[in-house]
Protein backbone atom coordinates (compact mmCIF):
# COMPACT_ATOMS: atom_id res chain seq x y z
CA UNK A 1 0.00 0.00 0.00
CA UNK A 2 1.22 3.49 -0.92
CA UNK A 3 0.71 6.35 1.57
CA UNK A 4 -0.83 8.41 -1.26
CA UNK A 5 -3.85 6.11 -1.04
CA UNK A 6 -4.75 7.96 2.18
CA UNK A 7 -5.35 11.14 0.17
CA UNK A 8 -7.18 9.35 -2.63
CA UNK A 9 -9.53 7.71 -0.13
CA UNK A 10 -10.16 11.05 1.61
CA UNK A 11 -10.86 12.82 -1.69
CA UNK A 12 -13.30 10.12 -2.81
CA UNK A 13 -15.08 9.89 0.55
CA UNK A 14 -15.19 13.57 1.54
CA UNK A 15 -13.91 15.60 -1.40
CA UNK A 16 -15.90 18.72 -0.53
CA UNK A 17 -14.72 18.73 3.08
CA UNK A 18 -12.17 21.36 4.07
CA UNK A 19 -8.74 19.72 4.14
CA UNK A 20 -6.29 22.53 4.75
CA UNK A 21 -6.21 26.07 6.10
CA UNK A 22 -3.10 28.20 5.74
CA UNK A 23 -2.99 31.93 6.49
CA UNK A 24 -6.71 32.30 5.83
CA UNK A 25 -6.76 30.29 2.58
CA UNK A 26 -8.77 27.06 2.48
CA UNK A 27 -8.52 23.96 0.27
CA UNK A 28 -10.82 20.94 0.05
CA UNK A 29 -9.70 17.33 -0.11
CA UNK A 30 -10.61 17.20 -3.79
CA UNK A 31 -8.42 20.24 -4.45
CA UNK A 32 -5.55 18.78 -2.44
CA UNK A 33 -5.78 15.49 -4.32
CA UNK A 34 -5.79 17.24 -7.69
CA UNK A 35 -2.77 19.33 -6.69
CA UNK A 36 -0.87 16.23 -5.51
CA UNK A 37 -1.51 14.49 -8.85
CA UNK A 38 -0.22 17.51 -10.78
CA UNK A 39 2.82 17.56 -8.51
CA UNK A 40 3.38 13.85 -9.12
CA UNK A 41 3.34 14.43 -12.88
CA UNK A 42 5.92 17.20 -12.53
CA UNK A 43 8.14 15.05 -10.32
CA UNK A 44 7.87 12.05 -12.66
CA UNK A 45 8.91 14.04 -15.73
CA UNK A 46 11.76 15.90 -14.01
CA UNK A 47 14.14 12.92 -13.98
CA UNK A 48 14.80 13.42 -10.28
CA UNK A 49 15.52 10.79 -7.65
CA UNK A 50 14.33 12.81 -4.64
CA UNK A 51 11.77 15.51 -3.87
CA UNK A 52 13.12 18.03 -1.38
CA UNK A 53 11.40 20.87 0.45
CA UNK A 54 13.22 23.50 2.50
CA UNK A 55 10.58 25.78 3.96
CA UNK A 56 8.12 26.38 6.77
CA UNK A 57 4.71 24.69 6.83
CA UNK A 58 2.49 25.52 3.87
CA UNK A 59 0.16 23.64 1.50
CA UNK A 60 3.33 22.58 -0.32
CA UNK A 61 4.09 20.15 2.52
CA UNK A 62 1.21 17.65 2.08
CA UNK A 63 1.22 18.16 -1.69
CA UNK A 64 4.94 17.40 -2.05
CA UNK A 65 4.68 14.45 0.36
CA UNK A 66 1.74 12.85 -1.44
CA UNK A 67 2.90 13.85 -4.92
CA UNK A 68 6.29 12.27 -4.33
CA UNK A 69 4.60 9.10 -3.07
CA UNK A 70 2.46 8.91 -6.22
CA UNK A 71 5.57 9.37 -8.37
CA UNK A 72 7.46 6.70 -6.45
CA UNK A 73 10.16 9.14 -5.37
CA UNK A 74 11.42 9.60 -1.77
CA UNK A 75 10.31 12.81 -0.06
CA UNK A 76 13.15 14.56 1.81
CA UNK A 77 12.21 17.66 3.82
CA UNK A 78 15.25 19.52 5.17
CA UNK A 79 15.53 21.73 8.24
CA UNK A 80 15.12 25.32 7.01
CA UNK A 81 16.83 26.56 10.18
CA UNK A 82 20.18 25.10 9.13
CA UNK A 83 22.90 27.37 7.80
CA UNK A 84 23.91 27.29 4.14
CA UNK A 85 27.10 25.48 5.18
CA UNK A 86 25.00 22.74 6.79
CA UNK A 87 22.46 22.45 3.98
CA UNK A 88 24.91 22.10 1.08
CA UNK A 89 26.37 18.71 2.21
CA UNK A 90 22.84 17.34 2.62
CA UNK A 91 21.87 18.41 -0.90
CA UNK A 92 24.99 16.70 -2.24
CA UNK A 93 23.71 13.43 -0.77
CA UNK A 94 20.38 13.55 -2.66
CA UNK A 95 21.54 14.37 -6.18
CA UNK A 96 19.50 14.80 -8.37
CA UNK A 97 16.46 16.25 -6.63
CA UNK A 98 13.41 18.36 -7.37
CA UNK A 99 13.95 21.26 -4.97
CA UNK A 100 11.17 23.42 -3.49
CA UNK A 101 12.53 26.46 -1.66
CA UNK A 102 10.97 28.94 0.74
CA UNK A 103 11.45 32.69 0.27
CA UNK A 104 14.22 32.86 2.87
CA UNK A 105 16.28 30.03 1.39
CA UNK A 106 19.33 30.31 -0.86
CA UNK A 107 19.43 28.15 -3.99
CA UNK A 108 22.58 26.02 -3.89
CA UNK A 109 21.27 23.33 -6.24
CA UNK A 110 23.24 22.08 -9.26
CA UNK A 111 22.21 23.37 -12.69
CA UNK A 112 20.62 20.05 -13.69
CA UNK A 113 18.16 20.15 -10.77
CA UNK A 114 14.61 21.45 -11.12
CA UNK A 115 14.23 24.23 -8.55
CA UNK A 116 11.08 26.18 -7.72
CA UNK A 117 10.03 28.59 -5.04
CA UNK A 118 7.19 27.42 -2.83
CA UNK A 119 4.88 30.06 -4.31
CA UNK A 120 5.72 29.02 -7.89
CA UNK A 121 5.22 25.36 -7.04
CA UNK A 122 1.81 25.95 -5.47
CA UNK A 123 0.70 28.17 -8.35
CA UNK A 124 1.53 25.37 -10.78
CA UNK A 125 -0.08 22.49 -8.90
CA UNK A 126 -3.31 24.31 -8.05
CA UNK A 127 -4.00 25.14 -11.71
CA UNK A 128 -4.00 23.37 -15.04
CA UNK A 129 -5.56 20.22 -16.42
CA UNK A 130 -6.45 17.21 -14.32
CA UNK A 131 -3.58 14.72 -14.27
CA UNK A 132 -3.69 10.96 -13.93
CA UNK A 133 -0.58 9.18 -12.70
CA UNK A 134 0.36 5.53 -12.32
CA UNK A 135 1.43 4.83 -8.77
CA UNK A 136 4.24 2.71 -7.48
CA UNK A 137 2.46 0.03 -5.44
CA UNK A 138 5.61 -1.48 -3.90
CA UNK A 139 5.17 -1.23 -0.09
CA UNK A 140 8.91 -1.67 0.42
CA UNK A 141 9.74 1.44 -1.63
CA UNK A 142 11.18 4.40 0.27
CA UNK A 143 8.49 6.97 1.08
CA UNK A 144 10.32 9.45 3.31
CA UNK A 145 13.94 10.16 4.17
CA UNK A 146 14.60 12.35 7.19
CA UNK A 147 18.01 13.67 8.20
CA UNK A 148 18.61 13.28 11.91
CA UNK A 149 20.12 16.07 13.97
CA UNK A 150 23.71 16.70 13.03
CA UNK A 151 24.88 18.76 16.01
CA UNK A 152 27.51 16.20 17.04
CA UNK A 153 28.48 14.76 13.67
CA UNK A 154 27.31 14.00 10.15
CA UNK A 155 23.50 13.70 10.05
CA UNK A 156 22.18 10.20 9.38
CA UNK A 157 19.45 9.69 6.80
CA UNK A 158 16.63 7.74 8.46
CA UNK A 159 14.71 5.68 5.89
CA UNK A 160 10.94 5.17 6.20
CA UNK A 161 9.27 2.89 3.68
CA UNK A 162 5.60 2.93 2.73
CA UNK A 163 4.98 -0.27 4.70
CA UNK A 164 6.27 1.33 7.92
CA UNK A 165 4.20 4.51 7.63
CA UNK A 166 1.08 2.65 6.47
CA UNK A 167 1.37 0.25 9.40
CA UNK A 168 1.55 3.15 11.86
CA UNK A 169 -1.45 5.01 10.40
CA UNK A 170 -3.69 1.95 10.00
CA UNK A 171 -2.85 0.86 13.53
CA UNK A 172 -3.58 4.20 15.19
CA UNK A 173 -6.13 6.12 13.06
CA UNK A 174 -9.69 5.31 11.98
CA UNK A 175 -10.53 6.16 8.36
CA UNK A 176 -12.98 9.11 8.27
CA UNK A 177 -12.85 9.06 12.06
CA UNK A 178 -13.01 12.85 12.31
CA UNK A 179 -16.22 14.83 12.33
CA UNK A 180 -16.75 17.45 9.64
CA UNK A 181 -16.06 20.30 12.07
CA UNK A 182 -12.86 18.84 13.50
CA UNK A 183 -9.59 20.68 12.86
CA UNK A 184 -6.06 19.98 14.06
CA UNK A 185 -3.49 22.74 14.51
CA UNK A 186 -0.09 21.74 13.10
CA UNK A 187 2.70 24.00 14.33
CA UNK A 188 5.58 21.52 14.50
CA UNK A 189 8.28 21.76 11.80
CA UNK A 190 7.59 19.91 8.53
CA UNK A 191 10.99 18.20 8.62
CA UNK A 192 10.20 16.30 11.85
CA UNK A 193 8.47 12.93 11.96
CA UNK A 194 5.78 14.59 14.11
CA UNK A 195 4.98 16.91 11.21
CA UNK A 196 4.88 14.04 8.72
CA UNK A 197 2.65 11.86 10.90
CA UNK A 198 0.31 14.79 11.68
CA UNK A 199 -0.31 15.30 7.96
CA UNK A 200 -0.89 11.62 7.21
CA UNK A 201 -3.11 10.89 10.22
CA UNK A 202 -5.26 13.97 9.58
CA UNK A 203 -5.72 13.09 5.91
CA UNK A 204 -6.68 9.49 6.68
CA UNK A 205 -9.17 10.68 9.32
CA UNK A 206 -10.52 13.35 6.89
CA UNK A 207 -9.72 16.02 9.46
CA UNK A 208 -8.94 19.62 8.54
CA UNK A 209 -5.29 20.64 8.93
CA UNK A 210 -4.73 24.20 10.19
CA UNK A 211 -1.13 25.26 9.63
CA UNK A 212 0.86 27.70 11.76
CA UNK A 213 4.15 28.19 9.84
CA UNK A 214 6.22 29.14 12.90
CA UNK A 215 5.18 28.70 16.50
CA UNK A 216 4.22 31.73 18.55
CA UNK A 217 2.08 31.18 21.66
CA UNK A 218 -0.13 34.22 21.07
CA UNK A 219 -0.74 33.29 17.43
CA UNK A 220 -1.30 29.66 18.44
CA UNK A 221 -4.04 30.64 20.87
CA UNK A 222 -5.62 33.09 18.43
CA UNK A 223 -5.64 30.55 15.62
CA UNK A 224 -7.27 27.98 17.90
CA UNK A 225 -10.06 30.45 18.60
CA UNK A 226 -10.46 31.75 15.03
CA UNK A 227 -10.51 28.38 13.28
CA UNK A 228 -12.35 26.40 15.95
CA UNK A 229 -9.39 24.08 16.42
CA UNK A 230 -10.33 20.83 18.14
CA UNK A 231 -6.92 19.16 18.49
CA UNK A 232 -3.22 20.01 18.45
CA UNK A 233 0.24 18.56 18.98
CA UNK A 234 2.87 20.44 20.97
CA UNK A 235 6.32 19.84 22.40
CA UNK A 236 6.95 20.60 26.11
CA UNK A 237 8.52 24.01 25.44
CA UNK A 238 5.51 25.04 23.38
CA UNK A 239 3.05 24.02 26.10
CA UNK A 240 5.05 25.96 28.69
CA UNK A 241 4.92 29.10 26.53
CA UNK A 242 1.20 28.64 25.84
CA UNK A 243 0.52 28.49 29.59
CA UNK A 244 2.70 31.56 30.20
CA UNK A 245 0.88 33.46 27.44
CA UNK A 246 -2.52 32.59 28.87
CA UNK A 247 -1.49 33.83 32.29
CA UNK A 248 0.06 37.04 30.94
CA UNK A 249 -2.50 38.03 28.29
CA UNK A 250 -6.18 38.87 28.29
CA UNK A 251 -7.12 35.87 26.16
CA UNK A 252 -10.25 34.27 27.56
CA UNK A 253 -10.26 30.51 28.02
CA UNK A 254 -13.85 30.53 26.80
CA UNK A 255 -12.56 31.43 23.32
CA UNK A 256 -10.86 28.03 23.22
CA UNK A 257 -14.03 26.07 23.93
CA UNK A 258 -13.64 24.01 20.74
CA UNK A 259 -10.27 22.61 21.86
CA UNK A 260 -10.92 19.01 22.87
CA UNK A 261 -7.54 17.30 22.81
CA UNK A 262 -3.83 18.11 23.02
CA UNK A 263 -1.11 15.57 22.33
CA UNK A 264 2.43 16.30 23.41
CA UNK A 265 5.83 14.72 22.88
CA UNK A 266 9.21 15.34 21.31
CA UNK A 267 10.89 15.72 24.70
CA UNK A 268 10.39 14.97 28.36
CA UNK A 269 7.47 16.90 29.83
CA UNK A 270 8.15 18.40 33.29
CA UNK A 271 5.43 17.09 35.62
CA UNK A 272 4.64 20.57 37.05
CA UNK A 273 3.93 21.83 33.52
CA UNK A 274 1.43 19.11 32.65
CA UNK A 275 -0.17 19.47 36.10
CA UNK A 276 -0.67 23.17 35.42
CA UNK A 277 -2.02 22.47 31.93
CA UNK A 278 -4.56 20.00 33.30
CA UNK A 279 -5.82 22.64 35.72
CA UNK A 280 -6.06 25.31 33.00
CA UNK A 281 -7.78 22.98 30.52
CA UNK A 282 -9.92 20.62 32.64
CA UNK A 283 -12.09 19.64 29.67
CA UNK A 284 -9.22 18.89 27.29
CA UNK A 285 -8.01 15.32 26.73
CA UNK A 286 -4.22 15.21 27.08
CA UNK A 287 -2.10 12.47 25.51
CA UNK A 288 1.64 11.94 25.92
CA UNK A 289 3.10 10.39 22.76
CA UNK A 290 6.63 8.97 22.77
CA UNK A 291 8.20 7.97 19.49
CA UNK A 292 11.18 8.28 17.20
CA UNK A 293 11.86 9.01 13.56
CA UNK A 294 13.07 5.44 13.06
CA UNK A 295 9.78 4.03 14.39
CA UNK A 296 7.51 6.09 12.11
CA UNK A 297 6.42 8.21 15.10
CA UNK A 298 4.57 7.11 18.24
CA UNK A 299 5.38 3.84 20.00
CA UNK A 300 3.86 4.47 23.46
CA UNK A 301 0.88 6.51 24.67
CA UNK A 302 -0.23 7.87 28.02
CA UNK A 303 -3.91 8.50 27.36
CA UNK A 304 -6.43 11.02 28.71
CA UNK A 305 -7.84 8.67 31.34
CA UNK A 306 -4.34 8.00 32.69
CA UNK A 307 -3.82 11.76 33.03
CA UNK A 308 -7.09 12.24 34.92
CA UNK A 309 -6.49 9.27 37.20
CA UNK A 310 -3.00 10.50 38.04
CA UNK A 311 -4.31 13.96 38.92
CA UNK A 312 -7.11 12.49 41.03
CA UNK A 313 -4.51 10.65 43.12
CA UNK A 314 -2.34 13.69 43.84
CA UNK A 315 -3.67 14.04 47.38
CA UNK A 316 -3.99 10.33 48.09
CA UNK A 317 -1.61 7.64 49.31
CA UNK A 318 -1.25 5.96 45.91
CA UNK A 319 1.95 7.74 44.91
CA UNK A 320 2.63 5.28 42.08
CA UNK A 321 -0.56 6.25 40.25
CA UNK A 322 0.17 9.97 40.48
CA UNK A 323 3.73 9.30 39.30
CA UNK A 324 2.33 8.12 35.98
CA UNK A 325 2.12 11.75 34.90
CA UNK A 326 5.87 11.40 34.48
CA UNK A 327 5.59 8.32 32.27
CA UNK A 328 5.06 8.03 28.52
CA UNK A 329 2.43 5.34 28.89
CA UNK A 330 2.19 1.88 27.38
CA UNK A 331 3.27 0.51 23.98
CA UNK A 332 0.83 0.57 21.07
CA UNK A 333 -0.96 -2.80 20.65
CA UNK A 334 0.95 -3.57 17.44
CA UNK A 335 4.36 -3.18 19.10
CA UNK A 336 6.59 -5.06 21.52
CA UNK A 337 8.87 -3.22 23.93
CA UNK A 338 11.68 -4.43 26.18
CA UNK A 339 14.20 -2.92 28.57
CA UNK A 340 17.66 -4.48 28.22
CA UNK A 341 20.93 -4.22 30.07
CA UNK A 342 24.33 -3.47 28.52
CA UNK A 343 24.69 -7.11 27.44
CA UNK A 344 21.30 -7.21 25.75
CA UNK A 345 19.55 -9.18 28.49
CA UNK A 346 15.86 -8.26 29.10
CA UNK A 347 15.23 -6.61 32.46
CA UNK A 348 12.25 -6.76 34.78
CA UNK A 349 10.06 -3.96 36.21
CA UNK A 350 11.84 -0.98 37.78
CA UNK A 351 15.24 -1.98 36.36
CA UNK A 352 16.61 0.76 34.11
CA UNK A 353 18.27 0.00 30.79
CA UNK A 354 18.03 0.68 27.08
CA UNK A 355 14.62 0.66 25.37
CA UNK A 356 14.19 -1.82 22.50
CA UNK A 357 11.11 -1.94 20.28
CA UNK A 358 9.83 -4.27 17.57
CA UNK A 359 6.88 -4.11 15.18
CA UNK A 360 5.75 -3.53 11.58
CA UNK A 361 6.04 0.28 11.81
CA UNK A 362 9.67 0.10 12.97
CA UNK A 363 12.21 0.87 10.27
CA UNK A 364 15.52 1.10 12.10
CA UNK A 365 17.25 1.86 8.81
CA UNK A 366 19.81 4.52 7.88
CA UNK A 367 21.08 5.15 4.35
CA UNK A 368 20.12 1.62 3.39
CA UNK A 369 21.81 0.11 6.49
CA UNK A 370 19.56 -1.61 9.02
CA UNK A 371 20.43 -1.51 12.73
CA UNK A 372 17.75 -4.04 13.70
CA UNK A 373 19.08 -7.13 15.42
CA UNK A 374 18.52 -10.64 14.05
CA UNK A 375 15.10 -10.81 15.70
CA UNK A 376 13.92 -7.45 14.38
CA UNK A 377 14.44 -5.42 17.57
CA UNK A 378 15.44 -1.76 17.26
CA UNK A 379 17.78 -0.26 19.90
CA UNK A 380 16.37 3.22 20.52
CA UNK A 381 19.43 4.45 22.48
CA UNK A 382 16.91 5.88 24.94
CA UNK A 383 17.15 4.77 28.56
CA UNK A 384 14.17 3.97 30.74
CA UNK A 385 12.30 1.44 32.84
CA UNK A 386 8.86 -0.16 33.14
CA UNK A 387 6.75 -0.24 36.29
CA UNK A 388 4.69 -3.22 37.50
CA UNK A 389 1.79 -2.24 35.25
CA UNK A 390 3.79 -1.80 32.05
CA UNK A 391 4.06 2.00 32.06
CA UNK A 392 7.29 3.27 30.50
CA UNK A 393 9.41 5.96 32.16
CA UNK A 394 12.22 7.70 30.30
CA UNK A 395 15.47 8.53 32.05
CA UNK A 396 17.50 10.06 29.24
CA UNK A 397 19.73 8.79 26.48
CA UNK A 398 21.55 5.51 27.03
CA UNK A 399 24.82 7.32 26.36
CA UNK A 400 24.10 10.09 28.89
CA UNK A 401 24.54 8.15 32.13
CA UNK A 402 26.56 10.05 34.74
CA UNK A 403 28.96 7.84 36.68
CA UNK A 404 29.60 9.23 40.19
CA UNK A 405 31.80 7.29 42.56
CA UNK A 406 31.19 4.10 40.59
CA UNK A 407 27.39 4.52 40.63
CA UNK A 408 25.25 5.25 37.59
CA UNK A 409 23.02 8.31 37.80
CA UNK A 410 20.31 9.33 35.35
CA UNK A 411 20.37 12.98 34.20
CA UNK A 412 16.64 12.77 33.56
CA UNK A 413 15.82 11.81 37.14
CA UNK A 414 17.96 14.67 38.47
CA UNK A 415 16.19 17.09 36.12
CA UNK A 416 12.76 15.79 37.20
CA UNK A 417 13.61 16.53 40.82
CA UNK A 418 14.81 20.06 39.98
CA UNK A 419 11.65 20.75 37.96
CA UNK A 420 9.56 20.29 41.09
CA UNK A 421 11.02 23.45 42.61
CA UNK A 422 8.67 26.40 41.90
CA UNK A 423 11.57 28.77 41.17
CA UNK A 424 13.02 26.54 38.43
CA UNK A 425 11.61 26.81 34.91
CA UNK A 426 13.96 24.39 33.19
CA UNK A 427 16.99 22.31 34.08
CA UNK A 428 19.70 20.22 32.47
CA UNK A 429 22.02 17.82 34.28
CA UNK A 430 25.44 17.02 32.81
CA UNK A 431 28.46 15.19 34.15
CA UNK A 432 31.68 17.04 34.96
CA UNK A 433 35.11 15.44 35.59
CA UNK A 434 36.04 15.20 39.26
CA UNK A 435 39.26 13.99 40.88
CA UNK A 436 37.25 12.68 43.82
CA UNK A 437 34.12 11.25 42.17
CA UNK A 438 35.38 10.43 38.68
Amino acid sequence: MNIALFLQMAAEACGDRRALTHEGTHHTYAELYGAAKRAAYRFSTAQCEYVTLIDESSPAVPIALMGAAMAGIPYVPINYRLSDEQIIPLLERIDPAYLILGPKETDHSPEHWVTQSTSEFMSDVFSGDEMEVTWNEDPSAVAVQLFTSGTTGTPKAAILRHEHLVSYILGSVEFMGAGEEEATLVSVPPYHIAGISAVMSSIYACRQIVQLPTFNPFEWLNLCAQEGVTSAFVVPTMLTRIIDELEASDIELSSLSSLASIAYGGGKMPVPVIEQALKLFPNVNFTNAYGLTETSSTITLLGPEDHRTAVDHVDHDDVAVHARLGSVGKPLPSLELEIRDEKGKPLGPWDAGEIYVRGPQVSGEYDGRSVLDDDGWFPTRDAGYLDDHGYLYLSGRADDVIVRGGENMSPGEIEDLLHKHPAITDAAAVGMPSEEWG
